[in-house]
This record gives structure tokens, C-alpha cells and sequence, in this order.
């Protein structure tokens, strides 16, 4: 990994990722825009027992139950205010990302985390692909598809009255 100040090696490095930027609680945050389906209104959301404080619940996404994650929650910024669902593919589906403001597209560098620890502390490091800046703000990249534990994924099959 490169050091703060060091020039990048690598000729694609530094080259950017066309990322959609939101705000997460306190935190400023960013998708890979090939993992975004769509942003959206918050949509109707029913609780989802026996599932973890980040979850929200279960919604309706274009006509399929998709678990509700509370992004905020999730990093650690406690619960955030639901400005905006992102729509996002993961590897089991889509889920709905209970985000802040949307502040669009931008091209996002950022350093990979290498799963350190300090950053965010414990399992929630494998969330963050990476840390950049935006302005002089840092800035979480980060990975959705392992943002939902399969718990939840068959919490929400359950609710839906789908097998997981």
C-alpha cells in the first residue's frame, strides 16, 4: 500500500472510480457506480425480528423483498436519518441502503484499507474497500457486497415467505 505522500507506482493507480457519493450519518461515503441500481425515496419498511441494529427491516424493490441496511449503523456512526434507499446488487441480491443525502457521481481515489483494524475496528473493516478524500473530508469506499450477513438474508426469505 502506498504512504501518504509517496507517488503511485502503478500507471492505473490513481486513474479514479466513478463512485456515487452519500453522506452516512456523520460519515461520508461512496458506492462503485457498477453496484448501484438506483436511488430512491425511502420506501415502506417493516422490522424484521431477531436481525441486527443495522437492519431496518425488509421493503419491496421493484416487486422482491430486499433487506433495509442502515449504512450509518452499520460503520458505526450511529443511526443516520433515511434521506435516500440505494438500490445495490450484491451476490444474493439487491439490497436497499438506508443512506443521507446523495451527493452524486464523482471519481473517488482511494488508498485500500487492507483491512485495517484502527480504522473502523472489527468486522466492519472488510465494509471499506478503501479511504480517500473528497475536499478535504475523508471518504469511506465502500464494497456491498458483503455489507449483509446471511443471517439476515434468510431472516428477510422468511419474512417474504420465499426459501432462502
Amino acid at each position: 500500500m502506498r504512504q501518504y505522500g509517496q507517488a503511485p507506482t502503478d500507471p492505473d493507480e490513481g486513474a479514479g472510480i466513478a463512485s456515487l457519493v452519500f453522506r452516512a450519518g456523520p460519515l461520508l461515503c461512496a458506492l462503485r457506480l457498477e453496484e448501484v441500481i438506483e436511488t430512491m425515496r425511502p420506501l415502506e419498511t417493516r422490522t424484521l425480528a431477531g436481525t441486527p441494529a443495522f437492519v431496518r427491516g425488509i421493503t419491496v424493490l421493484r416487486g422482491v423483498p430486499a433487506p433495509v441496511i442502515d449504512v450509518s449503523r452499520l460503520l458505526g456512526g450511529g443511526p443516520g436519518e433515511a434521506e435516500r434507499y440505494l438500490a445495490v446488487r450484491t451476490r444474493r441480491g439487491a439490497v436497499a441502503l438506508a443512506t443521507g443525502e446523495v451527493l452524486g457521481i464523482r471519481t473517488v481515489e482511494a488508498e485500500p484499507t487492507g483491512g485495517h483494524p484502527a480504522l473502523l475496528g472489527g468486522g466492519n473493516t472488510r465494509l471499506v474497500a478503501g479511504v480517500g478524500t473528497l475536499g478535504a473530508e475523508p471518504l469511506l469506499l465502500l464494497q456491498s457486497m458483503r455489507a449483509v450477513p446471511d443471517e439476515v438474508w434468510e431472516a428477510a426469505a422468511a419474512a417474504a415467505g420465499v426459501p432462502s
